[in-house]
């Protein structure tokens, strides 16, 4: 059979333990031209505070995603049959310089969208979220935010850095990247220094759904009400794997207890179907502490959910 677009390396072909390590066996690219979406990496850990590892997570991850087929059972869809898509490798950050790293994030994905591709992120740790949503926002302007995270990430700074990954959409906001009406933070949850720790947000006109406000329930109806909230908007999706319970996902840097499930999240990125979606990231996945496999293979799904999702 001859396809139009690219296409995952079917286990019949090769089995799956073989082929090229690129996200779901797809063809490598050297840039975004002529691509609808692509896979990216970010192999960056330095802006982690706690356990580092995440810089490993992009590899990881697309070893763990050799196992997704092509069509998706529950939804229906068929993203190799509408878009072309390939792998177009790592971001070549600086492993010494995390405020160069930054600019170099921003300049890539200035590229990656003058191609008029959607980028789908493979992290690395958040801080990386915040050069990418400053290009998006030069793009298409002002974005929507859907944010999935036991973490606001919205501090003023650690140790005294802008630079950090409990701070990116502090500085996203600093930089006009959001459109505040429009920017939804979900499954907060852990502990503070003050029982004020998840106003900031709310303060600039954002909605924070902490954890406990969505354990034992579907967040069906959530995403719903995100949707008509949104409306046409072009909306930015970040998921922390660290926003899922570690009992499902223990390889990140900074766990917290009473998290989202599994099934949670894929009702999220199922939810943003029909969405104005520009870029997506999966972030946080540490490996070192991911002894299974689970996170990584967790993580790789909700990407192909990601992709599934995008418009047409």
């Amino acid at each position: 059979m001859t396809h139009r677009f690219n296409q995952p390396l079917g286990g019949n072909e090769m089995p799956r333990t073989g082929g090229p390590a690129t996200m779901m066996r797809l063809p490598g690219a050297d840039s975004a031209a002529g691509l609808d979406a692509c896979f990216v990496g970010i192999p960056m850990d330095i802006g982690t505070s706690n356990r580092p590892g995440t810089r490993l997570g992009p590899r990881q991850i697309r070893d763990e995603s050799r196992m997704i087929r092509p069509y998706n059972m529950a939804t229906r869809a068929a993203p190799f049959e509408r878009m072309q898509v390939a792998d177009i490798g790592d971001v070549p950050i600086n492993l010494f310089d995390l405020k160069k790293s930054v600019a170099i994030i921003a300049e890539f994905y200035r590229g990656v969208l003058s191609h008029g591709a959607i980028p789908l992120t493979l992290g690395g740790d958040h801080t990386l979220t915040w050069p990418i949503l400053r290009a998006m926002a030069e793009k298409h302007g002002p974005v929507a935010l859907i944010h999935v995270d036991a973490h606001s990430d919205t501090n003023e700074d650690m140790f005294g850095e802008k630079e950090a990954h409990g701070c990116p959409f502090r500085r996203a906001w600093e930089e006009g990247c959001l459109q505040n009406d429009k920017v939804f933070q979900i499954g907060l949850r852990g502990t503070g220094y003050s029982a004020t720790d998840f106003d900031w947000g709310r303060d600039q006109g954002w909605t924070c759904i902490q954890a406990e406000e969505c354990w034992h329930k579907s967040l069906t109806p959530l995403m719903a009400d995100i949707r008509d909230q949104i409306g046409d908007a072009p909306v930015y999706l970040s998921f922390d794997i660290d926003s899922l319970d570690p009992g499902f996902a223990p390889g990140t840097g900074t766990i917290e207890v009473g998290g989202l499930t599994t099934l949670q999240g894929l009702e999220i990125i199922r939810g943003t179907a029909g969405l104005n979606l520009v870029g997506c990231d999966l972030v946080e996945v540490a490996p070192p502490y991911d002894p299974t496999g689970n996170t990584a293979v967790i993580a790789a799904n909700y990407l192909y959910e990601m992709l599934c999702a995008l418009p047409g």
